[in-house]
């Protein structure tokens, strides 16, 4: 099985922590050259040290705000411009706050679609070209199971990651005879600042601890335990190799089976 990422190029969102952290040090473990991406040039500076240089990679970052889809745009171009081969890309943005659906106010929905839909469709433009000069192409879109099984108390992030998830679907059907594979990987609950958030909401309104939230959220999980950055990003870095070359346009859950949906 060819699981080697050697001469390839990756620019992974969000890389400084949780999953997309754990995804960059994957990639680089498999021979990709890493190209960080996130808006703390400290975090960053910190994460490239943690990558793995053994194929002789040269890994650097790009330091952009995706709550500014403009200037996203201008710092993926500006990099592209000096250093333009790139055949991997990994969408991950942090969800927004929780909350009901009907209290939330429509900026809450157009700031989270600019966060996701918009930036994700920015890199993309920005990094086909490449890849279709290069014959290999792999977009992973980090989502979340919420695109088969709505998760309650997550409103807004419910409604805008189905629209990532129906984007890159129909992304998949365009780019394919390129030699672009289009794919979502769908973690579960997994031990990042995310879940802690959520933890913490969930014992707001129901009164119990977050230890207590927390026995009860892994009950619901048939494999008993939260999952790791590491198990999602495991699944992410296989979807990037060549060995994942007509896997596409899928949606891949990352969760101790938790999803009731085929």
């Amino acid at each position: 099985m060819n699981l080697d990422l050697t001469d390839k190029t990756a620019l992974v969102c969000g890389s400084t922590q949780g999953i997309g952290r754990a995804t960059a040090i994957e990639l680089a473990l498999l021979g990709a050259t890493v190209v960080l991406v996130a808006r703390n040039e400290e975090t960053l500076k910190k994460t490239l040290t943690e990558l793995n240089t053994g194929k002789g990679q040269v890994h650097r970052y790009i330091v952009a705000d995706f709550s500014q889809p403009g200037a996203v745009a201008k710092a993926i171009a500006e990099y592209l411009a000096v250093f333009p081969e790139m055949h991997i890309l990994i969408n991950n943005t942090g969800g927004p706050a929780g909350g009901p659906l009907i209290d939330a106010k429509a900026d809450e929905f157009v700031q989270t679609f600019h966060n996701h839909l918009l930036n994700n469709q920015t890199l993309v433009q920005a990094v086909v070209p490449a890849m279709k000069q290069a014959g290999y192409g792999r977009i992973v879109n980090i989502i979340s199971t919420s695109v088969k099984q709505p998760i309650v108390g997550l409103g807004v992030s419910n409604t805008i990651r189905g629209a990532v998830a129906q984007w890159a679907k129909t992304l998949s059907l365009e780019i394919a005879r390129f030699g672009i594979t289009v794919n979502n990987v769908l973690p579960g609950y997994t031990q990042t600042g995310r879940l802690e958030a959520v933890l913490a909401m969930r014992s707001k309104t129901s009164g119990k601890s977050k230890a207590e939230v927390a026995i009860q959220m892994e009950s619901e999980i048939p494999t008993g335990r939260f999952v790791t950055p590491e198990e999602v990003a495991a699944a992410v870095a296989f979807l990037c190799t060549p060995a994942a070359a007509s896997i596409n346009g899928i949606n891949v859950p990352v969760d101790g089976g938790k999803t009731g949906s085929l």
